[in-house]
């Protein structure tokens, strides 16, 4: 049997042919491979807008106000008025007169059945045009018209409470990410000091003593505590941003932040604030606008002891098949007629023993508004006072805990040195780890306290839109 050859132009072409189907496959598990999502806040914030659910409720709200805009203008429009039915009628055959005669002096005076039952086909209708109401569609209008600004208010509420709840999470997100790195570097200055430690006692050589490894692990177990309490606010933080911004709890989310920052100082004065959440906060707007639907409401009520004036056409039509029909202008048959005619009048729907009951209550809501209005007048202002007050507080005191947490990694740095060459004792190095690591924990976590005070400021002023 002979053997074949391979051809070496063959091999090659087989063996091009396998490598670019290899860098398909990989270039086709590459982007698989690379499913992080990255964002910033910007983008979690509004991401988070858009999926929110509480916030579209609120939207909703915004068109079912816009809808009774729409009822209110419609009573402008015309009104229709049917009913038709059926029903059964005396069955009479003959005219109006005695013996059932079409014409003569004495009418028919047989029973109530004289013929038995007839069939009877009624149709009532109207159709109205309202001229004019005295004002009352007008007031409803407006206080339709107001309702929405009310419900846009509502929007424009939660979505700075979102917008508050996403930095939140973000900013403890950053916190706890940090302060692990942190920790864990710390950790591993701790673990060299400890390995050296043990490496004396080992060697005996008399530089280090038992109670130096009993020190160090003693403020190793406090680091580990922390690192774990760090690695789960981290994973809660990760999960709370998941569900605030909709992404899939299985996706692995990545913030595009590289560590927490101090977010740039607001640029204001109080004074300044205090006018900017005067003009500006949302609550203010829905006062003002609740004012005006309370003062149209209040007219409205006011209006009703007027009636309404209206033109239109009404009609009706009766027909009863086992009946002779009374052709006689002068008689009225209620089971066969026919009539239209085009009317004007004038229409009352007024129940005066309630009225003054109705002006009363919408009048005592107006002056309940009207009180409100006074104290958010007074405690919107408080409000942007306490956050302008933690704010500064918070500001200043992470400005000096920086320079501590500086001077508490150069001690540890200086310490771990003075200890490898024999000149520091364990305790005093562990001093310094534990020093620094609170300092800059702390520093962390006043970072994001003010960083959460400028959203805060944000959002009493009414600028979180």
């Amino acid at each position: 049997m002979k053997k074949l050859k391979p051809d070496g132009r063959a091999m090659k072409s087989i063996v091009k042919s396998v490598r670019m189907l290899a860098m398909g496959c990989v270039l086709g598990v590459l982007p698989q491979m690379a499913s992080a999502q990255v964002i910033t806040l910007d983008q979690a914030v509004r991401m988070c807008m858009n999926v929110d659910p509480s916030i579209k409720e609120k939207r909703d709200l915004v068109e079912a106000a816009r809808a009774l805009l729409e009822e209110a203008q419609g009573h402008r429009g015309l009104i229709f008025d049917a009913n038709m039915f059926e029903g059964f009628a005396p069955a009479v055959h003959g005219g109006f007169y005695q013996g059932g005669a079409y014409s003569g002096t004495t009418p028919r005076a047989d029973g109530p059945l004289p013929d038995g039952l007839s069939d009877w086909t009624s149709l009532q209708f109207a159709v109205i045009k309202p001229l004019y109401t005295f004002g009352k569609i007008s007031e409803y209008s407006e206080a339709a018209k107001a309702n929405i600004e009310v419900q846009h208010g509502e929007v424009l509420l939660r979505q700075a409470e979102m917008i508050k709840k996403v930095k939140r999470a973000w900013y403890a997100y950053l916190t706890a990410r940090d302060m692990r790195r942190l920790l864990e570097d710390v950790q591993g200055h701790l673990n060299d000091a400890i390995s050296l430690v043990n490496s004396n006692l080992a060697a005996d050589n008399g530089q280090s003593k038992q109670t130096d490894l009993y020190a160090l692990q003693a403020a190793q177990g406090m680091l580990s505590k922390y690192i774990i309490q760090a690695v789960a606010v981290e994973n809660i933080s990760m999960d709370g941003l998941k569900l605030l911004t909709g992404v899939d709890p299985h996706t692995d989310l990545e913030v595009a932040d590289d560590s927490l920052t101090p977010v740039p100082f607001p640029k204001g004065t109080l004074p300044d604030f205090k006018a900017l959440a005067v003009a500006d906060r949302p609550e203010m707007m829905q006062l003002e606008a609740g004012l005006r639907a309370r003062r149209a409401l209040v007219q409205a009520k006011k209006d009703s002891l007027y009636p309404n004036i209206y033109a239109g056409i009404i009609g009706e039509a009766n027909y009863a098949s086992n009946r002779t029909m009374l052709n006689n202008p002068y008689l009225y048959d209620p089971f066969n007629n026919v009539g239209l005619t085009p009317v004007i009048g004038v229409k009352w729907d007024l129940e005066a023993s309630v009225l003054p009951a109705q002006i009363a209550e919408e009048k005592a809501k107006l002056d309940a508004l009207n009180d409100k209005a006074q104290f958010a007048q007074a405690g919107i202002p408080f409000e942007v006072s306490e956050a302008w007050y933690h704010l500064q507080a918070d500001y200043q005191s992470q400005l000096a805990l920086a320079k501590g947490s500086a001077a508490g990694r150069r001690w540890m740095i200086a310490a771990l040195a003075d200890f490898n060459a024999g000149l520091e004792k364990a305790d005093k190095v562990a001093d310094a780890l534990k020093t620094y690591a609170l300092t800059q924990a702390e520093y962390l976590q006043t970072v994001a306290d003010y960083d959460l005070d400028v959203a805060e400021l944000n959002k009493v002023t009414g600028q979180n839109r």
